[in-house]
């Protein structure tokens, strides 16, 4: 099931790069008071969530957590709070109130912020639809020093951590069903409105990939309590750098290779890199780009690790260095880091980038590699 959801996860995100994309520059040639501007915004959003939901399904296959930031569970919790998905859950649930005892001083913790949140509101959606005639579901955190052993993990890292605890006042969880509920697609839930049978599933693969730990008490009758813990990182968390103006990663003429074997893709990048002031020149597989650099330069290659037939940005990486020792390159994939990736960055590849693309995005990493 895995090697099903990480292939279709693959295939659904470079669907989704047009729709993710595309709008980015259209945005750009439309007036400022244009009346498609809302509705392009909305089909931008729309794929921006649906390419969460493609997280989904490549956390379900392991290969989808790339832990990079620094975070603060207090603030990922009250923005989910806020969150339209939240406003739809309790308009299926009025009689549902979410309250919140959140540690003053919580420290921070290194991971990914949509998978958190993802996991915030599966957790928050089961405790829902567990008080169909009302309730109250208390979500506290808390620093923890971890020194015992959590019911269910053999082995448990002493050290610091900081606990999310989601407790409702619901039905609870039956023994049999709480053995099974972190199994993909094992779902009590109404179809169209919970969700897919994926959620929990989610939520145990987010924990693990972040190194932490989960814990459920149940009582029919009574309640559930989930606790999660996460280890606590002591860096602090950046500035954000979001929204830099774009005269900030603009080109000035340089050639770059864009090497995809996906048209659509190859379209979006070129796209995206001529609007920032780029010279640009497109090759649909890693062999067509090994005999192009036979007779031909670029100052930068844009590459993509997966592509079929052929060989993959990996090999044609070992290839082209083998001719150009010197040639920089950054790498593009729709999955997470993986192996082969960090062996093409070893042999001196620069700056991985996930698609879906986009503007900024793609203009920095391509702007950083070139000043090295």
């Amino acid at each position: 099931m895995g090697t099903l959801a990480g292939g279709v996860a693959h295939d659904l995100n470079n669907i989704l790069s047009g729709i993710v994309s595309y709008p980015e520059l259209i945005l750009m040639d439309l007036p400022k008071d244009s009346p498609l501007r809302k509705p392009i915004l909305t089909i931008q959003k729309s794929g921006e969530k649906a390419a969460v939901i493609v997280q989904d399904l490549l956390t379900l296959a392991r290969r989808g957590v790339s832990i990079t930031d620094v975070l603060n569970l207090n603030h990922i919790i009250s923005e989910q709070l806020k969150s339209p998905e939240f406003e739809k859950l309790i308009s299926f649930y009025p009689d549902v109130k979410a309250k919140t005892d959140l540690e003053k001083d919580l420290l921070n913790i290194k991971g990914s912020a949509a998978h958190l949140s993802k996991s915030v509101m599966n957790i928050l959606s089961n405790a829902a639809e567990a008080m169909p005639g009302g309730g109250t579901v208390l979500i506290s955190t808390e620093n923890l020093y971890l020194d015992r052993p959590i019911k269910g993990y053999n082995h448990v890292e002493s050290g610091e951590y900081v606990t999310v605890t989601f407790s409702d006042t619901g039905m609870g969880i039956p023994e049999e069903d709480a053995k099974r509920i972190f199994e993909p697609f094992y779902t009590k839930k109404v179809m169209g409105r919970s969700g897919t049978g994926l959620g929990m599933a989610v939520v145990w693969g987010t924990v693990k990939d972040h190194k932490g730990y989960i814990d459920i008490q149940s009582m029919v009758g009574k309640g559930t309590t989930f606790t999660l813990y996460f280890p606590v990182t002591r860096e602090e968390i950046a500035k954000d750098e979001s929204l830099l103006p774009i005269v900030d990663y603009m080109g000035k003429g340089e050639l770059i290779l864009v090497v995809d074997d996906v048209e659509e893709q190859r379209e979006i990048a070129t796209g995206m890199l001529r609007k920032l002031g780029y010279s640009v020149t497109s090759v649909s597989s890693g062999e067509e780009a090994v005999e192009y650099l036979k007779t031909d330069s670029a100052d930068l290659i844009v590459l993509d690790m997966i592509m079929d037939p052929g060989i993959n940005g990996r090999e044609t990486y070992e290839r082209i260095i083998s001719l150009y020792p010197n040639q920089k390159a950054i790498i593009a994939s729709g999955f997470s880091e993986t192996d082969d990736v960090k062996a093409a960055q070893k042999l001196g590849a620069g700056q991985y980038i996930k698609k879906p693309y986009t503007l900024e995005k793609i203009g920095i990493a391509v702007k950083d590699e070139l000043k090295k």
